[in-house]
């Protein structure tokens, strides 16, 4: 179904409609904007790569119990008529 969509002619046409669309003063912020996403996302993957020590040990935080309670009542709705 998607086998020819990344076409030299398909990423052409949308590249003249996405100019048309936004402009070329907001195509530039866009593609400026979605390559500082890009490099951030690369720098925040390198960073997950990292393996951790298996012998330092992991903070555990205390349970608390929640108290038992009866079943949650919600207010009763009025209606209200308006009359002219």
């Amino acid at each position: 179904m998607f086998e020819g969509l990344m076409q030299p002619t398909h990423l052409i046409l949308i590249l003249v409609i996405l100019l048309v669309v936004f402009g070329p003063s907001k195509l530039a912020g866009l593609g400026h904007t979605l390559g500082t996403t890009v490099r951030e996302f690369r720098g925040a993957v390198g960073t997950m790569t990292e393996v951790p020590n298996p012998t330092a040990p992991t903070p555990v935080a205390p349970v608390t119990p929640v108290a038992e309670t009866g079943p949650i009542m919600l207010p009763e709705t009025t209606t209200t008529t308006v009359r002219e």
